[in-house]
Protein backbone atom coordinates (compact mmCIF):
# COMPACT_ATOMS: atom_id res chain seq x y z
CA UNK A 1 0.00 0.00 0.00
CA UNK A 2 1.03 3.63 -0.49
CA UNK A 3 1.19 5.44 2.83
CA UNK A 4 2.38 8.70 4.30
CA UNK A 5 5.81 9.12 5.87
CA UNK A 6 4.20 8.33 9.21
CA UNK A 7 2.85 4.78 9.48
CA UNK A 8 -0.90 4.68 10.07
CA UNK A 9 -1.87 3.40 13.53
CA UNK A 10 -5.55 2.48 13.88
CA UNK A 11 -7.09 3.20 17.30
CA UNK A 12 -10.71 2.06 17.77
CA UNK A 13 -12.78 4.91 19.20
CA UNK A 14 -14.51 4.77 22.56
CA UNK A 15 -18.17 5.75 22.74
CA UNK A 16 -18.88 8.74 24.97
CA UNK A 17 -22.16 10.32 26.06
CA UNK A 18 -20.76 13.69 25.06
CA UNK A 19 -17.66 15.84 24.68
CA UNK A 20 -16.86 19.52 25.05
CA UNK A 21 -18.13 21.65 22.13
CA UNK A 22 -20.09 18.73 20.59
CA UNK A 23 -23.89 18.66 20.63
CA UNK A 24 -24.24 14.87 20.41
CA UNK A 25 -22.83 11.62 21.72
CA UNK A 26 -19.19 11.30 20.70
CA UNK A 27 -16.52 8.84 19.65
CA UNK A 28 -13.24 9.66 21.37
CA UNK A 29 -9.69 8.66 22.23
CA UNK A 30 -7.54 9.96 25.07
CA UNK A 31 -5.33 12.85 24.00
CA UNK A 32 -2.36 11.45 25.95
CA UNK A 33 -2.66 8.20 23.97
CA UNK A 34 -2.82 9.94 20.61
CA UNK A 35 0.11 12.20 21.50
CA UNK A 36 2.24 9.21 22.55
CA UNK A 37 1.71 7.63 19.11
CA UNK A 38 2.49 10.96 17.42
CA UNK A 39 5.70 11.42 19.44
CA UNK A 40 6.74 7.95 18.32
CA UNK A 41 6.44 9.02 14.68
CA UNK A 42 3.11 7.39 13.94
CA UNK A 43 -0.07 8.85 12.44
CA UNK A 44 -2.84 8.02 14.96
CA UNK A 45 -6.15 7.32 13.20
CA UNK A 46 -9.34 6.94 15.23
CA UNK A 47 -11.61 4.35 13.59
CA UNK A 48 -15.32 3.76 14.07
CA UNK A 49 -16.11 0.51 15.98
CA UNK A 50 -18.85 -0.68 13.63
CA UNK A 51 -20.68 -3.75 14.90
CA UNK A 52 -24.46 -3.42 14.52
CA UNK A 53 -26.47 -5.35 17.11
CA UNK A 54 -23.22 -6.53 18.71
CA UNK A 55 -22.09 -8.46 15.65
CA UNK A 56 -18.96 -7.83 13.63
CA UNK A 57 -18.17 -9.13 10.15
CA UNK A 58 -14.71 -10.81 10.22
CA UNK A 59 -13.94 -10.22 6.54
CA UNK A 60 -15.10 -6.62 6.66
CA UNK A 61 -13.00 -5.95 9.76
CA UNK A 62 -9.95 -7.60 8.20
CA UNK A 63 -10.34 -5.45 5.09
CA UNK A 64 -10.58 -2.28 7.18
CA UNK A 65 -7.51 -3.11 9.25
CA UNK A 66 -5.45 -4.14 6.21
CA UNK A 67 -5.27 -0.44 5.24
CA UNK A 68 -3.23 0.30 8.37
CA UNK A 69 0.37 -0.36 9.41
CA UNK A 70 -0.41 -1.11 13.07
CA UNK A 71 -3.20 -1.09 15.62
CA UNK A 72 -3.51 0.11 19.19
CA UNK A 73 -6.31 -1.31 21.36
CA UNK A 74 -6.89 1.29 24.09
CA UNK A 75 -8.45 1.24 27.53
CA UNK A 76 -12.16 1.74 28.14
CA UNK A 77 -15.17 0.23 29.88
CA UNK A 78 -15.63 -3.39 30.92
CA UNK A 79 -16.18 -6.31 28.58
CA UNK A 80 -19.55 -8.01 28.97
CA UNK A 81 -18.91 -11.11 31.14
CA UNK A 82 -20.83 -13.34 28.73
CA UNK A 83 -18.04 -12.69 26.21
CA UNK A 84 -15.77 -14.96 28.27
CA UNK A 85 -18.43 -17.39 29.46
CA UNK A 86 -19.27 -15.95 32.88
CA UNK A 87 -22.72 -16.95 34.07
CA UNK A 88 -23.44 -13.87 36.16
CA UNK A 89 -22.44 -10.23 36.02
CA UNK A 90 -20.74 -8.70 39.06
CA UNK A 91 -22.33 -5.49 40.34
CA UNK A 92 -19.05 -3.60 39.80
CA UNK A 93 -19.07 -4.15 36.01
CA UNK A 94 -19.63 -0.84 34.21
CA UNK A 95 -19.83 0.88 30.79
CA UNK A 96 -20.48 -2.34 28.87
CA UNK A 97 -21.30 -1.74 25.20
CA UNK A 98 -22.12 -4.67 22.92
CA UNK A 99 -21.02 -2.89 19.75
CA UNK A 100 -17.71 -1.87 21.31
CA UNK A 101 -17.09 -5.40 22.58
CA UNK A 102 -17.88 -7.09 19.29
CA UNK A 103 -15.66 -4.75 17.28
CA UNK A 104 -12.70 -4.82 19.66
CA UNK A 105 -12.75 -8.61 19.91
CA UNK A 106 -12.88 -9.03 16.13
CA UNK A 107 -10.21 -6.35 15.65
CA UNK A 108 -7.92 -8.25 18.03
CA UNK A 109 -8.49 -11.55 16.19
CA UNK A 110 -7.92 -10.02 12.78
CA UNK A 111 -4.87 -8.00 13.82
CA UNK A 112 -3.24 -11.17 15.13
CA UNK A 113 -4.26 -13.16 12.04
CA UNK A 114 -2.90 -10.44 9.73
CA UNK A 115 0.24 -10.17 11.90
CA UNK A 116 -0.30 -6.44 12.19
CA UNK A 117 1.85 -4.83 14.88
CA UNK A 118 -0.47 -4.64 17.90
CA UNK A 119 -0.15 -2.79 21.20
CA UNK A 120 -2.99 -3.46 23.66
CA UNK A 121 -3.52 -1.32 26.77
CA UNK A 122 -5.64 -2.07 29.87
CA UNK A 123 -9.04 -3.07 28.41
CA UNK A 124 -7.10 -3.87 25.25
CA UNK A 125 -5.13 -6.57 27.08
CA UNK A 126 -8.39 -8.00 28.44
CA UNK A 127 -9.87 -7.96 24.93
CA UNK A 128 -6.94 -9.91 23.47
CA UNK A 129 -7.03 -12.40 26.33
CA UNK A 130 -10.76 -12.95 25.80
CA UNK A 131 -10.40 -13.19 22.01
CA UNK A 132 -7.88 -16.00 22.55
CA UNK A 133 -10.19 -17.97 24.85
CA UNK A 134 -9.11 -16.59 28.21
CA UNK A 135 -11.25 -15.28 31.06
CA UNK A 136 -11.26 -12.32 33.44
CA UNK A 137 -11.80 -11.69 37.13
CA UNK A 138 -14.80 -9.35 37.03
CA UNK A 139 -13.70 -7.37 40.10
CA UNK A 140 -10.53 -7.27 42.17
CA UNK A 141 -12.31 -6.73 45.46
CA UNK A 142 -13.19 -3.06 45.79
CA UNK A 143 -11.30 -0.15 47.43
CA UNK A 144 -7.87 -1.09 48.67
CA UNK A 145 -7.52 -4.00 46.25
CA UNK A 146 -8.41 -2.59 42.85
CA UNK A 147 -5.77 -0.78 40.81
CA UNK A 148 -7.57 2.55 40.29
CA UNK A 149 -5.64 5.83 40.40
CA UNK A 150 -2.55 3.85 41.43
CA UNK A 151 1.11 4.05 40.50
CA UNK A 152 2.97 0.99 41.66
CA UNK A 153 6.05 -1.07 40.80
CA UNK A 154 5.67 -3.88 38.28
CA UNK A 155 8.25 -6.63 37.87
CA UNK A 156 9.14 -7.47 34.26
CA UNK A 157 10.34 -10.89 33.11
CA UNK A 158 14.03 -10.93 32.07
CA UNK A 159 14.40 -11.35 28.33
CA UNK A 160 10.82 -10.28 27.60
CA UNK A 161 9.88 -7.67 24.99
CA UNK A 162 8.49 -5.34 27.64
CA UNK A 163 11.64 -5.53 29.77
CA UNK A 164 13.82 -4.79 26.74
CA UNK A 165 11.70 -1.76 25.82
CA UNK A 166 11.58 -0.35 29.34
CA UNK A 167 15.27 -1.10 29.80
CA UNK A 168 14.88 -2.53 33.31
CA UNK A 169 13.43 -5.46 35.24
CA UNK A 170 11.01 -3.17 37.09
CA UNK A 171 8.89 -0.17 36.13
CA UNK A 172 6.55 2.27 37.84
CA UNK A 173 3.16 1.68 36.23
CA UNK A 174 0.15 3.98 36.19
CA UNK A 175 -2.96 1.84 36.60
CA UNK A 176 -6.69 2.32 36.38
CA UNK A 177 -8.59 -0.97 36.38
CA UNK A 178 -10.71 -3.15 38.64
CA UNK A 179 -10.59 -6.29 36.48
CA UNK A 180 -7.67 -8.48 35.45
CA UNK A 181 -6.77 -11.72 33.72
CA UNK A 182 -8.00 -14.96 35.27
CA UNK A 183 -7.34 -17.81 32.81
CA UNK A 184 -4.72 -16.94 30.22
CA UNK A 185 -5.68 -17.00 26.53
CA UNK A 186 -4.15 -19.55 24.15
CA UNK A 187 -0.58 -18.70 23.13
CA UNK A 188 -0.12 -15.90 25.66
CA UNK A 189 2.77 -15.76 28.13
CA UNK A 190 2.86 -13.61 31.28
CA UNK A 191 5.81 -11.20 31.22
CA UNK A 192 4.97 -8.79 34.07
CA UNK A 193 3.23 -8.92 37.45
CA UNK A 194 2.38 -6.49 40.24
CA UNK A 195 3.43 -7.28 43.82
CA UNK A 196 -0.04 -8.73 44.52
CA UNK A 197 0.34 -11.19 41.63
CA UNK A 198 -1.88 -9.33 39.16
CA UNK A 199 -0.87 -10.03 35.56
CA UNK A 200 0.42 -6.73 34.16
CA UNK A 201 1.76 -7.73 30.72
CA UNK A 202 1.39 -10.59 28.27
CA UNK A 203 3.17 -11.47 25.06
CA UNK A 204 2.67 -14.07 22.34
CA UNK A 205 6.07 -15.49 21.34
CA UNK A 206 4.65 -17.68 18.57
CA UNK A 207 2.23 -15.15 17.07
CA UNK A 208 4.54 -14.31 14.17
CA UNK A 209 4.07 -10.55 14.40
CA UNK A 210 4.95 -7.79 16.84
CA UNK A 211 2.61 -7.87 19.84
CA UNK A 212 2.59 -6.53 23.38
CA UNK A 213 -0.24 -6.07 25.88
CA UNK A 214 0.03 -4.23 29.20
CA UNK A 215 -2.57 -3.87 31.92
CA UNK A 216 -1.35 -0.40 32.94
CA UNK A 217 -1.64 2.91 31.06
CA UNK A 218 1.79 3.83 29.63
CA UNK A 219 0.33 6.95 28.01
CA UNK A 220 -0.21 8.49 31.46
CA UNK A 221 3.51 8.99 32.02
CA UNK A 222 5.01 8.55 28.53
CA UNK A 223 5.60 12.30 28.22
CA UNK A 224 8.23 12.21 30.97
CA UNK A 225 9.17 8.51 31.16
CA UNK A 226 11.22 7.25 28.22
CA UNK A 227 10.56 3.65 29.26
CA UNK A 228 6.80 4.09 28.90
CA UNK A 229 7.17 6.04 25.66
CA UNK A 230 9.31 3.16 24.43
CA UNK A 231 6.23 0.95 24.11
CA UNK A 232 4.71 3.35 21.58
CA UNK A 233 8.06 3.82 19.85
CA UNK A 234 8.33 0.05 19.37
CA UNK A 235 4.81 -0.18 17.92
CA UNK A 236 5.63 2.49 15.36
CA UNK A 237 8.99 0.92 14.48
CA UNK A 238 7.24 -2.38 13.86
CA UNK A 239 4.60 -0.58 11.80
CA UNK A 240 7.33 0.89 9.56
CA UNK A 241 8.40 -2.66 8.82
CA UNK A 242 4.83 -3.76 8.13
CA UNK A 243 4.00 -0.92 5.74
Amino acid sequence: MTRSARPLIAIPARFSAGASALRHAAEVNARALVEAVWRAGGEPVTIHPHAPAGRCDPRGTAARLARFDGILLPGGGDLAPHRYGAGQTHEAVYDVDDEQDAFDLEAARQALALKLPLLAICRGLQVVNTALGGTLHQDMGGPGREHRHVRHPVCLSPGSTVAALVGADKTEASCYHHQHVDRLGTGLVVTARAADGTIEAVEAPDAGGWFLAVQWHPEDTAGEDAGQQGLFDALVRAAYGAG
